[in-house]
């Protein structure tokens, strides 16, 4: 029989969401590896907040509002906005109530800027590699470090130059001048950009073209894959490397040597002294050719098995990069200086990590 098409308005109705959100899906995972997580964080929490005044967005379900758009690839906070105002899925994520309205995107920004000059991300980071931890996921000895351009929120045309002597466009659109700069030498050390100062003119490698960006360094676990520090600052020549080095002193101190897994960019002799200085093992990929026949990790290094493991592990250090180009949004930024690009960094390395280990668990290699 053939159903009616027909809609009627009740005047009462029980909408219970939980029963609404399906038993296996993934959000269900997420959740609850987050929420013991968000109340380890509430004394913190407690130390942001005035004790009087008007109630603010709660801080637990601002971050898992922001989790949501990590996970769902939502390009702006109106448009995650939009979608609590309606996906019943994400109510019950961040714990609203189908009654409950929605916040105004305004306010939830300067919310989550309050999140940001706390660097809750880092402690959110932190807590997740505890609970990893308490699970046997890490292996706290061989480590991989790997770096990645991150594309700033400016465009080629705020890159001018610092003394103002920029030429003036060529038409009078005031919204999108035309502005000719061909032929014209342009380096970090004449030019700044003025959307975003903090970022750099720099190219990937010498076949990509150069584009305005900041420096992504992460650390990661080699057992299974999990991002343990993270670091964001202006492309130099010797930025990378530094970054390594600084990463691997946010390690506790062990008395057994680590291992630390990298790509042929860091076959360099002060990267190799600075790693071995941090009771550390460089497993460096050699980077020798023609013009460089000596490589500055030694023989006695490559002989060891536990090389040959280093450079199979560290290529899952580009999943993590590629999901957070992919789904976290960090192909593109929509943040603005080194700040808040390092907090939106670090943050979509933790919703990284939690994606993980929720394929771990169901993978049945912990519980």
């Amino acid at each position: 029989m053939r159903g009616t098409d027909q809609q009627q308005t009740v005047l009462f109705s029980f909408l219970s969401v939980e029963d609404r959100i399906p038993a296996d899906h993934p959000l269900r995972a997420i959740q609850a590896l987050v929420n013991p997580i968000l109340a380890a964080l509430s004394p913190r929490f407690q130390t942001m907040y005035a004790t009087t005044g008007r109630p603010s967005i709660p801080p637990e379900q601002l971050l898992r509002a922001l989790l949501l758009q990590q996970l769902y690839t939502i390009r702006s906070e109106r448009q995650l906005m939009e979608q609590l105002d309606y996906n019943l899925l994400f109510r019950w994520f961040v714990g609203l109530n189908p009654d409950d309205a929605v916040w105004v995107p305004t306010v939830f920004t300067k919310n989550r800027d309050r999140l940001v000059a706390g660097n809750i991300a880092e402690a959110f980071l932190h807590e997740i590699l505890k609970a990893a931890d308490a699970r046997g996921l890490l292996s706290h000895e061989h480590f991989t470090v790997d770096g990645t351009l991150l594309e700033a929120w400016a465009s080629q045309k705020s890159f001018r130059r610092k003394d103002g002597t920029t030429p003036p466009p060529t038409d009078t659109d005031r919204k999108n001048p035309t502005v000719n700069f061909r032929g014209e030498k342009r380096s970090n050390t004449t030019h700044e950009s003025v959307t975003d100062p903090e970022a750099r003119l720099a190219r990937k490698s010498n076949n990509t073209a150069a584009v305005l960006a900041h420096l992504g360094s992460v650390l990661m676990d080699n057992r299974h894959g999990l991002i343990v520090a993270t670091d964001v600052r202006s492309p130099a020549y010797d930025a990378e490397r530094d970054a390594a080095v600084e990463l691997l002193t946010t390690l506790e101190p062990r008395a057994r040597r680590r291992t630390l897994g990298a790509d042929k960019a860091y076959d360099r002799p002060d990267f190799v002294a600075g790693v071995r200085a941090c009771n550390t093992t460089p497993h460096a990929a050699q980077n020798i050719h023609e013009k460089r026949p000596v490589s500055a990790v030694d023989g006695r290094t490559t002989r060891h098995p536990g090389f040959d493991v280093s450079q199979v592990k560290r290529k899952l250090v580009e999943e993590g990069f590629g999901w957070g180009k992919t789904i976290g949004g960090l192909r593109k930024l929509h943040h603005r200086g080194t700040e808040k690009v390092a907090w939106i960094f670090s943050f979509t390395n933790a919703a990284y990590n939690l994606v993980r280990m929720r394929t771990l668990i169901r993978a049945g290699v912990c519980a």
